[in-house]
């Protein structure tokens, strides 16, 4: 097997057990045991459970963003809002693992955030689409963000409960999402289904999957390089660091040694000056009569 053959078995594995187990329930032991690989081959690839870890929870949150991103390029809002809540339920039904994992609270080796982070990114793209939304109705484009939160959080929560329920079916919990987004409490439609160009764009050819795949491993080549780049430069911190501290030690012998010998000095001379005062004393006694 390859490196990178085995970079991805390692990479899969770990998505698994963190899934399943999560990342304080989850060792290198284990990952190692079930690649049947040594604990050191690891280490190797990612320096350690976090290392790891960095790697899936980016990979799925690049993933999951970019599905999300491509859904809100369409023209029209309803159609933004169609593909964006099934592009969600679509990577929750093919990534359950990976969703898994962003739901929980990510641990802190994570370079990337936690799943509300990863909320609030997309809100802000949703908040620019309700922002000229608003403007043409017009409503207060100020408003945006609040609205723009509001969607998210109702579509994201929705999603977690989708996770484990699975029913209704995926198009059928898109389409009563974007009946209460769209058509609010007072205006529900009782039969809302999702439109026929929205349900032909969640079936893409496999060719446009492979292309976002591509893009996906040139991001996360993108993300490693970054990270390699930050360590190098905190390797070099810690040297510069390292070298201040020698020199401040040798500075500071340096100054304690001058202070030894001055208090050597300063001892010679009281005993040379205690030697002479004694000296005097005795030559004074010697010129006393008898």
């Amino acid at each position: 097997m390859s490196g990178s053959e085995r970079r991805e078995q390692l990479i899969h594995i770990s998505r698994t057990l963190f899934a399943e187990k999560g990342f304080d329930g989850t060792s290198i032991e284990e990952i190692a045991a079930t690649a049947q690989v040594s604990k050191p081959v690891v280490y190797e690839h990612f320096g350690g459970k976090e290392g790891v870890y960095a790697v899936v929870v980016d990979r799925e949150m690049q993933k999951l963003l970019g599905m999300i991103t491509e859904a809100l390029s369409a023209s029209h809002s309803l159609i933004k809002l169609e593909r964006a809540a099934l592009a969600l339920l679509r990577y929750i039904e093919e990534s359950s693992e990976g969703f898994r994992i962003l739901v929980r609270d990510s641990h802190v080796a994570s370079g990337t955030g936690t799943f509300a982070s990863l909320i609030s990114e997309i809100a802000s793209q949703v908040e620019d689409v309700l922002a000229d939304e608003f403007a043409e109705r017009g409503y207060d484009p100020k408003l945006a963000p609040m609205y723009a939160q509001m969607l998210v959080g109702m579509v994201a929560l929705t999603g977690q409960w989708w996770l484990d329920v699975r029913k209704p079916g995926r198009e059928e919990v898109a389409a009563h999402l974007v009946n209460l987004a769209w058509n609010g409490l007072t205006g529900l439609n009782p039969n809302p289904t999702i439109t026929a160009i929205s349900r032909s764009h969640a079936a893409a050819p496999a060719a446009k999957q492979r292309t976002n795949d591509k893009e996906l491993r040139e991001l996360e080549k993108a993300r490693e390089k970054e990270l390699k780049e930050a360590e190098k430069a905190r390797q070099k911190e810690l040297k510069e660091a390292e070298k201040a501290r020698v020199r401040e030690l040798k500075e500071r012998e340096r100054l304690l040694k001058e202070a030894e010998k001055a208090r050597e000095r300063e001892e010679k001379i009281r005993q040379r000056e205690a030697r002479l005062a004694e000296r005097a004393a005795r030559l004074g006694q010697g010129d006393q009569p008898e």
